[in-house]
């Protein structure tokens, strides 16, 4: 439930089509079932705290299907009810504000008046799960979940490989038409007659990530947040529909470092709501600004930080090498982890990882994330071997960090990624001209 006096209630979807079934089922061979089902039995409930995101209802998939549904475009589905809110508009704007989750920014209505003061009809969404910017931005760009598009993860396992992926580091390697097949909402509308833009930092220009999710649109750079202004709007203008997709990222990355309960979050929040004030003085009548966010975020102190590169001669070292027993690769984030075990160890890996983690965890196979719905009801086999053969999710302030194999994640404050309110709740906020 969300706490919005606007959300709607939102309820569990039917279990998931499941196109993906492990075939390691001899690892169970030589224990009973029932001794195999106590040692996993904490995993297949649900914590308190953490939700399965509400793909199909009330999630960034459904966000853009119905925007375009609301201005009349055809193909496409409006699930989130905007048309009303759409009414004599030719041109959406969704500014994408990473890291700007719902509750991150109802705790601050001084800092960031003009954007707390935008209707909010429809509450907020959920975002992806893992709740981080490629999964999010994945699915809010094609409208469908992560299993049905592939990104999965903020970091990856390639499939029959000892590599890692990750996705903002992404260039050719693999083929972003393959790796993600799905057409993206911007191609949709765009044989439609729908002339799509999209506007965000240059250095975006070729990844694979943005050939992967940006197909269809028109990518304008912008060098500073003024540009980023300047060129959206412009971009809203003549006499067809238009969906311009914009992108700021000071946001998270200040989070990241800062943390967001800082004063350096605040006064980059401050910013944030210039540039909405900015863009709302610039566009006409029949222009509506949609402001939304791929994830919110949390702050981590260092004695919540589970390190799992510790040593035998640092704190928490005896837990990091149990939980490093029959793992061949350490994929995923902090709060969202893909383990990747060593043929014939994914029970005891999965039995390990849940015992020592306990309640800072929500731990499951990956059949058990896939049969709960965190991926989205269909997950093809092709992309149901890119996550982990382990998942844990992160309960409370927790995080499950790597200090030598990821240094930089490792030392800092802010974090995203698992399924709590925090995390999952994003705003969907409507301006006009």
């Amino acid at each position: 439930m969300w706490p919005s006096a606007n959300s709607r209630p939102f309820s569990r979807s039917a279990r998931p089509t499941v196109i993906w079934r492990p075939t390691c089922t001899c690892c169970v061979a030589d224990e009973p079932i029932a001794g195999f089902l106590r040692r996993v039995q904490t995993v297949t409930s649900q914590p308190i705290g953490l939700s399965v995101p509400a793909y199909g209802k009330a999630s960034l998939a459904e966000l853009l299907p119905s925007l375009m549904a609301g201005l009349g475009v055809t193909g496409f589905d409006d699930v989130l009810g905007l048309r009303p809110a759409l009414t004599d508009v030719r041109h959406v704007i969704v500014l994408l504000i990473d890291g700007l989750g719902e509750h991150n920014l109802t705790a601050h209505p001084d800092t960031a008046p003009t954007l707390t003061s935008l209707a909010s009809p429809i509450g907020p969404v959920h975002a992806a799960s893992p709740s981080t910017t490629p999964v999010s931005l994945a699915t809010l760009n094609t409208g469908v979940p992560p299993g049905e598009h592939g990104i999965v993860g903020f970091t990856v396992a390639l499939p029959g490989t000892d590599r890692l992926l990750t996705h903002t580091d992404w260039r050719t390697d693999p083929s972003p038409g393959k790796w993600q097949p799905v057409p993206t909402v911007f191609e949709r509308a765009r044989r439609v007659g729908v002339t799509v833009h999209a506007v965000g930092p240059g250095r975006f220009i070729g990844s694979g990530l943005t050939e992967a999710i940006y197909r269809g649109a028109e990518y304008r750079a912008a060098v500073s947040p003024g540009d980023l202004v300047a060129r959206t709007v412009a971009s809203a203008t003549g006499e067809g529909l238009s969906l311009v997709y914009a992108y700021h990222g000071d946001l998270d990355l200040t989070g990241h470092v800062r943390g967001c309960a800082s004063a350096a979050w605040r006064a980059e929040l401050s910013q944030v709501d210039s540039i909405v004030g900015s863009i709302l003085s610039g566009i006409g009548p029949d222009t509506a600004l949609v402001v939304t966010a791929d994830h919110g975020m949390l702050d981590v102190v260092s004695g919540d930080k589970v390190d799992l590169d510790a040593t035998t001669t640092e704190p928490g070292g005896a837990d990091a090498v149990a939980l490093s027993r029959g793992v061949r690769l350490l994929a995923g984030e902090p709060r969202a982890r893909h383990v990747h075990t060593r043929p014939g160890a994914e029970v005891d890996v999965l039995a390990a990882w849940t015992e020592i983690l306990g309640e800072r965890a929500w731990v499951q196979s990956r059949q058990q994330a896939i049969d709960e719905g965190l991926f989205g009801p269909t997950v093809p086999a092709v992309h149901a071997e890119r996550i982990g053969d382990v998942v844990a999710w992160a309960r409370n302030g927790a995080a499950m960090t790597a200090s030598r194999r990821e240094p930089g994640a490792h030392s800092l404050v802010g974090y995203h990624g698992s399924l709590t309110d925090m995390e999952l709740a994003v705003p969907v906020r409507i301006g006009r001209g």
